[in-house]
């Protein structure tokens, strides 16, 4: 079946006699038993809930794995993720990570006794030096936020098996439409939800996805256990919103492809970040793996006060966190998405006064170039 039917149309399970062409929002906590020693296959929503159940057959049919497992957040996925792990595991890690990933894995997982080297995964020589005989993860974003590296899964997946270790791969910037990691040898996908595969900007989600079911019954056990579970109604949210994910992806991509090409050729823009681009160090692994580049551009501007002022003076553009909904949205990483990283760190990946990054929308792509040139030009 065809990627855009199967998120129209999801999973074929059929929850009510009604004939409802929308699934229900099944908004109960409990779900009572026909008789003792019986159940209906639903008992109690943070074990499963059927609306919920929903979205994460669907998710998983779209990555290809076996099992989906809906969080109320991303991080939630990603710290539920974490309990995998025993205190003395170590874990390599992407070195331009999401601020809160690396703010979970830095702290939290810290203290409950991990360890963690923060690598350039695009690199493989450099994973290759850092592993150990604890290393039990590769935990990746590809491409990266906010520099938009590209790592090569197929290639760090034959690396991890050749370790014994797992492989983790985010795939919140390209989505299932664009990239599927578990077809590349990735063992577990992570979503922030929130993102593309909601698309609007009104609900948080996050994912976990695998193939195999050994793991699956691990992060099952886990998932009911610390109960960070998506509610109904949210499940709804995503599945309305995953309906529309072909058609938003590829209209995002088609402006920022624009948007990328345009801020190349301003001269208060000193550097591009984008994947799509020809010049973009990783294009060819990006070719070979994905089918699409994604809607994220970084850029750097030619000083702090062209940034500044830009995000002062955007119109359409609003200044706000997250990425992957029909608005456009520009974030400064130093101040929001990378505050809690260390300076020295921030700063060594270039992540400074003059980073910004750009989700782009679904607005006229003409109408965001605009704003971004009157905003620079009010600079």
């Amino acid at each position: 079946m065809d990627f855009s039917t199967l998120c129209i149309h999801g999973c074929n399970i059929k929850y009510d006699t009604t004939g409802a062409v929308s699934v229900p929002i099944f908004q109960s906590a409990t779900f009572a038993h026909p008789g003792v020693g019986l159940s209906t296959g639903y008992d109690y929503s943070r074990v499963q809930n059927p609306t919920r159940e929903h979205l994460e057959r669907t998710v998983a049919r779209l990555e290809n794995g076996t099992d989906a497992m809906a969080f109320s957040s991303g991080m939630a996925a990603v710290a539920a993720l974490m309990e995998l792990f025993r205190p003395g595991d170590h874990i390599i890690a992407s070195d331009d990570l999401y601020g809160g990933s690396h703010r979970l894995f830095s702290h939290i997982s810290r203290k409950n006794g991990l360890s963690f080297d923060f690598v350039d995964t695009s690199d493989i020589s450099g994973i290759t030096a850092h592993i150990r005989p604890e290393t039990k993860a590769l935990f990746i974003e590809t491409p990266s936020n906010p520099l938009m590296q590209v790592t090569d899964i197929a290639a760090v997946s034959e690396l991890c098996k050749k370790h014994g270790f797992l492989l983790i791969v985010d795939n919140t910037f390209l989505t299932p439409y664009f990239q599927k990691p578990l077809d590349l040898g990735a063992d577990v996908v992570v979503h922030s939800g929130t993102k593309y595969l909601g698309g609007h900007n009104d609900t948080l989600a996050g994912f976990l996805v695998v193939s195999d079911s050994s793991l699956s019954e691990r992060l099952r056990f886990i998932y009911r256990t610390t109960g960070a579970c998506l509610s109904p109604f949210d499940s709804w949210l995503l599945i309305r919103g995953i309906k529309t994910l072909p058609v938003r992806m590829e209209r995002q991509q088609e402006n920022a492809v624009k948007i990328a090409n345009w801020l190349c050729t301003n001269n208060r823009i000193k550097s591009v970040y984008y994947a799509g681009l020809p010049s973009h160090p990783h294009f060819e692994v990006s070719k070979k793996q994905a089918t699409g580049f994604g809607a994220m551009i970084s850029f750097e501007t030619d000083c702090e006060k062209t940034a500044l002022q830009l995000l002062e003076n955007v119109r359409i553009i609003q200044f706000a966190e997250s990425l992957g909904g029909t608005e456009s949205l520009i974030t400064y990483p130093m101040l929001q998405t990378h505050a809690d990283v260390p300076e020295e760190i921030r700063r060594a990946k270039g992540i400074n006064e003059c980073l910004l990054r750009l989700s782009v929308g679904l607005e006229s792509a003409g109408d965001l170039i605009e704003d971004l040139r009157q905003a620079l030009e009010g600079a």
